[in-house]
């Protein structure tokens, strides 16, 4: 009997261990994001591979940061020089943010891909606003990989695109995130 109570006792701090692994956040300090404005006399691209960020899945929490200098392409050397000081202002505003919820329960299950809604505060060029961004989660061996397209409306963030070049800067810009997120137990 008393062999018995051990192995329960063994058992039960075997599973309390286990479920403590589960317990996990997932962080990246690569991750991937492109933006593309497509205007009617140009078409811009930029990425930049700095994206780090953490997801905890039992509290449902994340947050993303992007130091907005990072970004790089761009047609030209002053193109890209004008997107860092006349539009982002990347000394004025280093960082864009998105912290929040997601809204799903987060299913991490080896070899499955889900579909979830992420809500949150986008803090982008110094407006605050909130928003809500479909991400796909990919489940793997330790890592989940997110992908997300969405638009960002430049005046929802205070960028303004003089009348100069309205014709070469579209007001909506494509945003596309890849991210591999790897367990941080």
């Amino acid at each position: 009997m008393i062999v018995f109570f051990w192995l329960l006792i063994l058992f039960h701090w075997s599973e309390v261990d286990v479920i403590a692994q589960t317990k996990t956040t997932y962080v990246t300090e690569e991750g991937s994001i492109r933006f593309v404005s497509e205007a009617p006399l140009e078409i811009i691209r930029a990425a930049s591979s700095s994206l780090k960020g953490a997801i905890d899945i039992e509290q449902k929490s994340f947050l993303f940061i992007l130091d907005n200098a990072s970004f790089k392409g761009f047609n030209s050397p002053l193109q890209q020089e004008h997107f860092h000081e006349n539009y982002m202002e990347t000394k004025t505003y280093p960082q864009t943010t998105f912290k929040g919820k997601i809204i799903e329960l987060p299913l991490p299950m080896n070899g499955t891909t889900q579909t979830v809604r992420a809500k949150g505060i986008l803090d982008l060029h110094g407006v605050k606003a909130e928003w809500i961004i479909k991400a796909v989660l990919i489940y793997e061996e330790g890592q989940i990989h997110i992908k997300a397209d969405f638009s960002i409306f430049l005046e929802d963030h205070a960028i303004r695109i003089p009348k100069v070049v309205s014709k070469k800067i579209a007001p909506e810009i494509q945003v596309t995130v890849d991210a591999v997120m790897r367990a941080n137990n």
